[in-house]
């Protein structure tokens, strides 16, 4: 079986996974986001998302318990108005940037990176158990899914209580589509599961990469 690790604590991308079936470890890294984008000075919003998708499969790949095992790695940035907004943290932050978006759209960019930590042809073995392993590729490769997100109009007594909530305080933009937030999006042209903050669709033309099937991660027991 084929090793899936996703390199973040977001319950959100965790839940998405286990709801469309595909086994999943967990293991979150510790990268410093904003000293990686200082380090590159990457203000684009899109590539933004990417770079740091990147640093964070990258940081979980390097460690001893993703030996064996697919890594993928993600990160949501949202662009409005030409300015690029990650996590708001506090209330004051988040009201304001609500406040802005009432009535108006902007886009979402997730970010995801996959790093095949499997043994290549080269150092390809058998496990403990003498069960030949998976060779792996040793592909390291990227891409980001966007999707333009229409939000309803919000009067300030909503944009009050669902700040009140602290939901928008720990998500890029300062809205999820899957939780309270959702009562405030009007539309979204692009992929829903890119808001969310992992695409399905991505993450198999990803695989593709690493000559794993996404059926191949399906645990179909749970179903």
């Amino acid at each position: 079986m084929t090793r899936l690790i996703l390199a973040s604590q977001s319950p959100a991308r965790t839940k998405l996974l286990t709801e469309a079936g595909i086994q999943h470890d967990v293991l979150v890294s510790d990268v410093d986001e904003d000293a990686v984008q200082a380090k590159y000075g990457v203000t684009d919003a899109h590539d933004t998302a990417l770079l740091l998708a990147r640093a964070k499969a990258e940081a979980v790949a390097a460690l001893p318990e993703a030996e064996g095992a697919l890594v993928i790695g993600c990160d949501s940035v949202f662009e409005f108005d030409g300015e690029s907004h990650g996590k708001p943290y506090t209330a004051e932050v988040a009201r304001e940037r609500m406040l802005r978006m009432s009535g108006s759209q902007g886009v979402l960019h997730t970010g995801h990176w996959l790093v095949d930590c499997r043994d290549t042809a080269d150092g390809a073995d058998d496990d403990a158990a003498g069960n030949e392993t998976p060779e792996g590729t040793g592909a390291t490769v990227g891409a980001v899914s966007s999707a333009e997100v229409h939000f309803a109009e919000m009067s300030r007594q909503d944009i009050d209580a669902y700040v009140a909530t602290g939901e928008p305080l720990h998500c890029a933009g300062s809205f999820t589509i899957d939780g309270l937030g959702g009562a405030f999006i009007r539309k979204v042209n692009g992929d829903p599961h890119a808001v969310v903050g992992l695409s399905i669709s991505t993450l198999r033309d990803l695989l593709v990469h690493a000559n794993v099937g996404i059926t191949e991660l399906w645990d179909t027991d749970e179903q």
